[in-house]
């Protein structure tokens, strides 16, 4: 496995745009973001478990009723969600002027939106935009594209590999978005993994979904599960592998791949969450079993008063079991251990339920860097796992507070 550039239009075949057609007041801010193959795709998806849904899940859903996909069409700047059947108008619509400027079938266009829920959005100026949408389609694309997926995001979230399936090089590109309104229920945030892999779209499901479940669903910075969460993934065949239609050895490789490439969006998604100064990791071992240690390490990671004490680079330990505590009670308190670690050091300051003594100062400065861990056994078994979050700073609620108006 070997970390490349290019994100999306990095593998065989695909090319990318960004532009400003004026969903956004700010014209310096890209809102408009195309994707398009070369050939039809293997496709699959993976959406949002809101009860309340955004109008281009409704859509794309059905267009990937079929497996196959050939475009992505987002927007930034309004999630086109609780719009009614004028919303999926809108977003059918979006698919439509794909299919107008290229040749590709409407049915087959994914379409997503983010941002403000609750306002119609005005596909006028999406219909006004597509030219200069379809002129910018490039190998470099991909640059103004991550850019146009963006919305309260500080950093542009892009991962790319090449790895060896059976002999043959293929490459996995992605770009995703996610800074607030994120947690572990589906990828609460938008993402979309281009790959020049031969693969049916049965296999790809089952590597997607089963990665999704051990990454960007192990992912949280607020506690709110988005309404318009997609991960996509497209795969046109154009490196020239032999067909994966089956588990074996290449589906293996295939889903490594996957898994380390969403690992590294899941990171950078927690790392920027709104107003966030550090990226928590929490990894629970020594369960009995990998539900239970996610469960536990989701529950730190969601605890506002765990996240506040890691802003304030504050050791306080007690909110993590207490954090334990209440996400599940099968497990003896009087058994855990806790430690931190960053950068700085390592630190251990809690033994079997009880405190450890543990030099403040140098506590507070392993706590005081951008990435910390925290480790928590639980000495009842084998099983581990890892979630991302984020702290809980000031900036989180200015950012919130006026994010309308």
């Amino acid at each position: 496995m070997v970390q490349i550039r290019g994100g999306v239009t990095a593998a065989k075949g695909f090319t990318a745009s960004g532009v400003h057609v004026g969903i956004r007041k700010n014209k310096d801010k890209k809102d408009l973001a195309l994707v398009l193959s070369e050939k039809p795709c293997s496709a699959a998806a993976v959406y949002t478990t809101n009860q309340v849904k955004g109008q281009p899940l409704v859509v794309t859903s059905e267009h990937l009723a079929d497996g196959k996909a050939q475009a992505i069409i987002v927007n930034s700047g309004n999630a086109n969600t609780c719009t009614g059947e004028q919303g999926v108008a809108a977003a059918r619509r979006m698919a439509a002027l794909v299919a107008e400027k290229l040749p590709v079938k409407a049915s087959d266009v994914v379409v997503a939106s983010t941002g403000v829920i609750g306002q119609q959005l005005d596909v006028s100026v999406i219909e006004a935009g597509m030219d200069q949408l379809v002129a910018g389609l490039s190998k470099t694309g991909n640059i103004d594209a991550r850019e146009a997926i963006m919305t309260t995001d500080t950093v542009k979230k892009e991962v790319t590999i090449q790895i060896e399936v059976g002999d043959t090089p293929v490459i996995i590109g992605a770009m995703a978005k996610g800074s607030g309104m994120i947690h572990p229920n589906m990828a609460t945030m938008l993402g979309f993994i281009t790959t020049d892999c031969a693969i049916s779209s049965a296999m790809l499901q089952k590597a997607l979904s089963a990665v999704v479940k051990k990454t960007f669903n192990r992912v949280s910075v607020d506690g709110d599960t988005s309404t318009n969460d997609m991960v996509v993934i497209l795969a046109n065949g154009m490196a020239g592998n032999a067909m994966i239609d089956a588990e074996g050895p290449e589906y293996r490789d295939f889903y490594e791949g996957l898994a380390w490439l969403s690992t590294q969006l899941a990171r950078m998604i927690a790392r920027d969450g709104e107003g966030a100064t550090k990226l928590i990791e929490c990894t629970v071992e020594g369960a009995s079993d990998e539900e239970k240690a996610e469960q536990l390490a989701k529950g730190v990671i969601c605890s506002s008063l765990v996240k506040t004490a890691i802003f304030g680079a504050d050791a306080n330990w007690g909110r993590i079991l207490c954090a334990l505590g209440y996400t599940r009670k099968d497990f003896d308190p009087n058994k855990v251990d806790v430690a931190f670690e960053s950068a700085s050091g390592y630190i251990e300051v809690c033994k079997a339920g009880v405190p450890l003594p543990f030099n403040e100062e140098k506590a507070k400065k392993i706590l005081s860097y951008q990435e910390v861990t925290i480790y928590v056994s639980l000495n009842e078994g084998e099983a581990q796992a890892t979630c991302w979050g984020c702290d809980l700073t000031y900036e989180y609620v200015r950012i919130n507070g006026d994010y309308r108006t």
